[in-house]
């Protein structure tokens, strides 16, 4: 099944204008098929593949004279030295669209970039496959929760039966256990000296425990059994990693003594299910997690959409010192829009409590708010514009 990316046209329009593009992003998270699928003119050199990076290590010189008009090379955070070869290279000509660089480590592949390559890449990064995106492929699972359970990475994806059905249980199930089995053996093991992986997957079960919730550090370091900078240093992985993001509360004075800790979300929902022992889709119906879980199924479709704009900055929360809160705050030139999300599926008052307070505080600078909601949307409700689960995230577009 071929299913269009929204990051696409933007790839397109970047290497028509910078001689290196830089697609970083989560491991299977279909980079590899974007760009072949895009610049399929130019030579694919996978620096997975030992004999080519072994090439690109004891020769990088002679790698990219073999390539004089540019090529796609994969996983290019394994050869680290590249990057001061490349800047070289591109100099020579400044032709746009030369290099298509791909990398599972954010940190790594800006690192390199900042110091090699700066005003001569242009950075991006492709989320897993976005709700619209399935969607417009007719692949988006009918049921919310086998849409939570299962996660939105493209293997999961690939041969349905048809339109709208949830990838088999067993092969859900086996995919989420090896993903985290590589995460934890190939990227925790080379970002950082963790001595007990064992420690770090009770780690990561604690943390998807903490799934849509203000990120309490000294908690969750006396819950691991660990230091509370060993915690800080774990939590950055995670981030590097792509595994998890942190929504950052926003600090204009809509309110006194405004909450000034993140949140915590998980890129991905499949992830987070399979990390809390859910099994099967229905288990998640009476779980005390699946409001936090919808929560953070919703802010990652809006997070995936402000990584394909290369906007995520522009995300935020708010809460006060009394509980008010609003899920979601997008940035919108001057003014947010504010949005809360509900699991639930049936409309209550109560689900625009935090809308209307947020509105008293900020004034007109508050404008277009939404509901996001368990159910089936597409109306306006007390001036607010109220939208299904299967709606969320298309602010970007």
């Amino acid at each position: 099944m071929t299913i269009k990316r929204i990051l696409g046209d933007r790839l397109r329009r970047l290497a028509r204008s910078f001689p290196v593009v830089a697609i970083t992003g989560p491991r299977q998270s279909g980079k590899t098929t974007l760009v072949r699928e895009l610049f399929a003119d130019k030579p694919y050199l996978s620096l997975e593949d030992p004999d080519i990076r072994m090439l690109a290590l004891e020769d990088p010189r002679g790698l990219l004279a073999r390539h004089g008009e540019g090529a796609v090379i994969d996983e290019v955070q394994h050869a680290p030295e590249l990057f001061s070869y490349l800047q070289t290279r591109v100099d020579e000509t400044s032709t746009p669209g030369q290099f298509i660089l791909t990398g599972s480590r954010n940190f790594l592949l800006i690192r390199g970039i900042s110091q090699s390559l700066a005003g001569r890449a242009a950075m991006t990064q492709l989320p897993p496959l976005m709700m619209a995106e399935l969607a417009r492929a007719q692949a988006l699972p009918d049921r919310l929760d086998d849409y939570l359970w299962q996660g939105a990475y493209p293997a999961h994806y690939k041969s349905l039966p048809k339109a709208g059905m949830p990838a088999t249980r067993s092969s859900a199930d086996e995919w989420h256990r090896s993903y985290i089995m590589t995460y934890l053996e190939r990227d925790v093991r080379d970002i950082a000296a963790v001595h007990s992986l064992s420690m770090f997957q009770r780690f990561l079960r604690l943390v998807a425990a903490r799934c849509g919730q203000l990120l309490n550090l000294a908690s969750l370091a006396n819950d691991c059994g660990v230091a509370l900078n060993t915690v800080k240093n774990w939590i950055a992985i995670l981030e590097a990693s792509y595994l998890v993001f942190l929504l950052r509360p926003h600090h204009r004075n809509f309110g006194k003594r405004l909450i000034k800790t993140p949140k915590l979300y998980f890129l991905d929902t499949g992830i987070a299910a399979h990390l809390l022992g859910i099994a099967k889709p229905e288990q998640l119906d009476a779980h005390p997690l699946r409001g936090h879980l919808f929560e953070n199924m919703i802010v990652a479709e809006y997070w995936k959409a402000a990584m394909n704009a290369g906007r995520t900055e522009a995300l935020h929360f708010w809460r006060d010192s009394t509980g008010n809160e609003v899920d979601l705050l997008i940035e919108d030139g001057l003014r947010f829009i504010p949005i809360e999300i509900k699991s639930g599926a049936t409309l209550n008052g109560d689900f625009l409590r935090g809308l209307n307070r947020f509105g008293e505080f900020a004034g007109e600078e508050s404008h277009n708010p939404a509901l996001v909601f368990g159910g089936e949307g597409g109306m306006a409700w007390h001036g607010v514009r109220v939208m299904g689960w299967k709606e969320a995230g298309g602010v970007y577009e």
